[in-house]
């Protein structure tokens, strides 16, 4: 079925629902000089409540999933409204959980949101129980993101299911239409094969497989970067779990990952790759569901301090500012991977990999970490008005330098926003994430000890 491609009024309709319901206390109806009338809580609302507007009122009709990418002037080089993420519907599927825990919507609607996205999942393509990175939302066929990347991609396959199994746990005591949902959801998680994945039992985790190219992308995957959950994933497997011994040669190459260093005159315990301090998200998507406070293993003593640290080095260097970009400093910093001012781009604290650009993402899904910090930018964001905050909460992107400031969102950027908001404010994801037995289980396999 074609789309019609979604018009003005249909884009003003958004912006109406997206402030259903809302409490007075967190109206965004105001001025952009209002910021600092707001309470932190009610500041928190608003931008939560937003930006879960993005995986509800702005989800891809037909499968309920995340869309990948949504611009507002709907101009889209690669790829349209059509193509849904399977990372970013992972994170989106907690994000939903928030608002439905917070009555942004009931806890039927959100039941039936939830049961089109599993309906979906079990019909669209997989790969030995991997899903793509990409599919037509429409139809659940892949959608290649690369030319050899037509199949499985497991990382974000491991982002889905990190969404999924927070899911159940909402689920799996609750009604008996809730307990049927959680019982499919456990049987998609128990039918990703994570051992196909060592290619021909290696002791490392590969990233992608082809269906018509097998493994010539021929990405091993070590550590440290935003993967970490698909090991903990991997050995948490009732059906396919992976030995320790992949999570020990593979991930953390028999101890080469740990790399004391200091950036910034901020310590790091940890070895970063291709950089001495790698853009924020790579702190923020394995604890989306897995709680790094009281987190450790043989490898570092504390995971929360760890990225706590890698978030200071970047806020650290951006208030530095060595290239005297404009806008830089104690309340707008952040750098990670987002729309840049040239097409698509992994910021990062050094001066190679700064282009000017603040993904807002960066320090508001840090909130976790340097909640004073966080909601400084926050606050600070939000009274910069309607030029980086639309319908689904704050844009992409921008660079004051470039006067860049284009309408446009990425999932995998909105959803760690209300993600970790809401885990700053309740713990909410983090305590449905690590109560599943199989991630328990699958962290004591690997020698974690962890906050139960």
């Amino acid at each position: 079925m074609k789309r019609i491609p979604l018009c003005a009024a249909v884009l003003l309709l958004f912006s109406l629902l997206a402030c259903k319901n809302k409490p007075a206390a967190s109206s965004d109806k105001r001025p952009a000089s209002a910021s600092d009338t707001l309470s932190d809580d009610a500041l928190m609302d608003t931008v939560q409540r937003r930006t879960f507007q993005y995986f509800w009122e702005g989800g891809e009709p037909y499968s309920g999933m995340a869309r990948e990418r949504y611009h507002i002037d709907n101009v889209y080089p690669a790829g349209g409204p059509e193509v849904v993420t399977s990372g970013g519907s992972g994170f989106g599927i907690m994000a939903i959980l928030s608002g439905i825990d917070r009555g942004y919507v009931s806890r039927q609607e959100g039941l039936e949101r939830m049961d089109k996205i599993v309906t979906f999942l079990e019909k669209a393509d997989r790969f030995h129980g991997a899903y793509p990175h990409w599919w037509n939302g429409e139809t659940g066929k892949v959608l290649p993101f690369g030319s050899k990347d037509n199949g499985g991609d497991l990382v974000e396959t491991a982002f889905l299911m990190q969404g999924l199994l927070a899911v159940h746990q909402y689920y799996v005591n609750g009604t008996s239409d809730e307990k049927e949902l959680a019982a499919r959801i456990d049987k998609l998680w128990r039918e990703v094969d994570w051992n196909f994945y060592r290619q021909n039992g290696q002791n490392v985790l590969y990233w992608h497989w082809s269906p018509t190219d097998g493994w010539a992308m021929n990405f091993p995957v070590h550590g440290y970067n935003e993967c970490m959950i698909m090991y903990i994933l991997a050995a948490a497997s009732p059906t396919h779990g992976i030995p320790a011994t992949v999570y020990n040669e593979g991930w953390a190459q028999n101890g080469q990952i740990v790399s004391p260093h200091t950036v910034e005159g901020i310590k790091l315990h940890l070895r970063y790759q291709g950089t001495e301090a790698g853009p924020l998200f790579w702190a923020q998507y394995s604890f989306l569901g897995m709680n790094p406070n009281g987190l450790q293993d043989k490898y570092c003593p504390s995971y929360f301090n760890e990225m706590r640290n890698l978030t200071l080095v970047n806020r650290a260097y951006c208030i530095r500012n060595p290239k005297h970009y404009t806008g830089f400093g104690p309340d707008c910093w952040g750098l990670t991977a987002s729309y840049s001012v040239n097409g698509y781009a992994a910021h990062a604290p050094n001066e190679r990999e700064d282009l000017g650009v603040i993904s807002p993402t960066a320090a508001l899904s840090s909130i976790v970490y340097t909640p004073e910090y966080s909601l400084q930018v926050m606050r600070h964001l939000y009274g910069m008005g309607e030029k980086v905050f639309g319908p689904y909460g704050f844009y992409d992107a921008f660079s004051e330098t470039d006067n860049w400031y284009p309408k446009r969102y990425l999932a995998i950027d909105q959803g760690p926003i209300a993600v970790m908001i809401e885990n700053y404010r309740s713990g909410l994801l983090w305590k449905l994430f690590m109560s599943h037995p199989d991630v328990q289980n699958g962290l004591n396999k690997l020698g974690f000890t962890y906050t139960k």
